[in-house]
């Protein structure tokens, strides 16, 4: 008997991608708007008319504005679904984001020529800006039907996956995604207490799901999935529901892979196994920008290192640098180098142990050395020399490469990239002092592997140069 055909969707469901790329487009409009209208108040403010030549003598600030706006809020997490949930989270992002322009602005008028940029133009844009985005963001839902959007989803499983992608669901994309309940195959135990209700065993999987009116199954399945269960899917998926993978949804949504739910079975999942590409100019690019950032941080560096080291001798005498291994690309073990942060001979008496955020081995100027990252700098010549890059996984001591080798699956995937001075697990977790800590950043440093790019590694350092200037480094 042909399954009937499961009722449309109640209202129009945007998946996670489409809302980013709508918010992304909503805002970039507003500063388009932004851009005219603070044009003609400028124009108006010098007493001169507004016409088609002179706004086709400064169409530059359309791109320049909209491309810092959009690089700016990234790296403020602005277009993170659980920030742009909630009005108050998003006004402070929108605050930052709109002051890091007028300072960006403001260097660059400092050191520029007399007369060859604005003077009150940034101040109207940076007002009018603000208005239209603050207004995008409040009025969304009422002129989309945001809130009534969430995509209604089941979870075909009652085991740990399933209560992760659930939990994750509910911390990180509450406004986006409802599970409507959990379906279990035939002599599955549910768990208890279970965190949806429990809506059949999955016999009836095409009347449960056109009763609970879902568009979407999450597979959260522990095991192999039984005949009568990957029959009853394939109905689903012919009368038009989306079939999402627990790990592609949960890397969607927290930016990690869940190493820990994969298995060894579905490994190639995770891992990018199509092999480089000799088309692919990101790797020239990135060996480019790498030298190019090294060479100048360096010079910095030059500058900086006399004061830095009187401060570290007046603190806690003794070496300024010290060396220590780490295993590089392809497990290679090499030296990097540091400012010290610790006490002389930190670990002669403990050996090598994890370091926390509060470690009473660290010395004051080491504190402050540490939160601005300006210890980190010396590697920039493991950059020159290759070793390192400047985005990319924080390479780790080899004795604790073997023990998290033993205990974290994958943990050697790391290695497949060159090391990096900062990464996309230092911008978005805490220190890591613990094997639990090592876990999450190797699944973030997994979606770095996956993800990697130019956008992604432009979006890193901002992140990163934002955690210097806020003392948030570890």
């Amino acid at each position: 008997m042909t399954p009937q055909p499961l009722p449309p969707p109640r209202r129009w469901q945007l998946q996670i991608s489409e809302r980013r790329i709508l918010l992304m487009l909503g805002d970039a409009l507003a500063v388009f708007v932004a851009v005219v209208l603070a044009l003609g108040i400028w124009v108006i403010v010098d007493g001169r008319g507004l016409g088609l030549r002179f706004i086709a003598e400064h169409l530059y600030w359309f791109p320049i504005l909209a491309v810092l706006w959009l690089l700016l809020a990234s790296a403020n997490d602005f277009y993170n679904l659980r920030v742009s949930s909630r009005i108050d989270t998003s006004l402070m992002r929108l605050v930052q984001v709109t002051l890091q322009i007028v300072i960006v602005y403001l260097v660059i008028f400092f050191f520029s020529p007399r007369d060859a940029l604005p003077r009150l133009f940034i101040l109207y844009y940076a007002v009018l800006s603000f208005i239209l985005i603050l207004l995008w963001r409040l009025w969304r839902p009422f002129l989309l039907g945001w809130t009534g959007t969430r995509r209604r989803a089941l979870v075909i499983g009652s085991g740990w996956s399933a209560r992760t992608i659930i939990e994750a669901l509910r911390d990180e994309a509450p406004d986006d995604y409802e599970v409507v309940g959990m379906v279990t195959e035939p002599g599955d135990e549910p768990p208890v207490p279970a965190p949806v209700p429990l809506a059949g065993d999955g016999s009836n999987l095409l009347q449960i799901a056109r009763d609970a009116q879902v568009s979407e199954l999450i597979l959260a399945h522990g095991h192999e999935l039984s005949g009568e269960m990957f029959r009853a899917i394939m109905d689903c998926y012919e009368q038009g529901l989306s079939i999402i993978p627990m790990p592609l949804l949960y890397e969607q949504v927290t930016g990690r892979v869940p190493i820990e739910h994969i298995g060894q079975r579905f490994w190639t999942t995770i891992l990018p196994i199509e092999g480089a590409s000799i088309f692919d100019p990101y790797p020239v690019v990135k060996r480019a920008v790498d030298l190019a950032l090294a060479v100048a941080g360096l010079g910095v560096f030059a500058v900086l290192l006399p004061l830095i080291a009187l401060a570290m001798q007046l603190d806690s005498p003794g070496p300024v640098f010290f060396r220590q291994q780490r295993v590089g690309k392809g497990g290679r073990v090499f030296h990097i180098y540091k400012l010290r942060s610790m006490i002389p001979d930190a670990e002669r008496d403990t050996g090598p142990r994890w370091a926390s955020g509060d470690d009473p081995r660290i010395t004051r100027v080491g504190k402050i050395l540490r939160k601005t990252r300006l210890d980190e700098m010396p590697q920039l010549f493991n950059v020159l020399r290759g070793e390192m890059s400047i985005i990319g996984p924080r390479p780790e001591r080899p004795e604790f490469v073997e023990e998290l080798s033993r205990t974290i699956p994958f943990y050697r995937t790391r290695h497949v990239v060159k090391p990096g001075i900062t990464g996309w697990a230092q911008v978005r977790y805490r220190y890591g002092s613990s094997e639990e800590d090592a876990l999450i950043k190797l699944q973030y440093d997994l979606y770095y592997i996956r993800h990697q790019s130019i956008a992604l590694d432009v979006l890193i350092m901002l992140r990163t140069v934002g955690k210097m200037l806020s003392l948030q480094g570890t």
